[in-house]
């Protein structure tokens, strides 16, 4: 049997943990929803597929994709040892995903 893959999240200079904090800012039904999709990729690894994750497109980055009453995205990124970087989450409001949470998520891609 494979291991589960391992989810780490991004720290900050400060040490501060903005994805986590991110969450934690959610309604507690969509906290819930994170939390599934989260313990689903650490299940299921790169397998987990459509619809919930998307690779976007021309960057290492990839998007966990939450619906619901709101659709949260949290972004990442897989190293070796199979672990999982979560980089940035936001609600999404439009069909685009904002060209301002991408640069964040790759900025903080390259800091790890």
């Amino acid at each position: 049997m494979k291991p589960n893959w391992q989810i780490e999240y991004y720290k900050n200079q400060r040490g501060k943990e903005p994805v986590l904090d991110f969450i934690e800012s959610l309604p507690v039904r969509s906290q819930t929803k994170v939390g599934a999709s989260i313990k689903l990729l650490e299940e299921l690894g790169i397998e987990i597929g459509a619809p919930h994750v998307k690779k976007i497109f021309g960057t290492k980055i990839w998007e966990l994709r939450i619906l619901g009453e709101n659709s949260v995205r949290i972004f990442y990124i897989s190293k070796v040892d199979r672990v999982f970087w979560l980089l940035h989450g936001f609600v999404k409001k439009s069909q685009k995903t904002p060209k301002n949470e991408l640069f964040v998520a790759l900025k903080r891609a390259d800091e790890i």
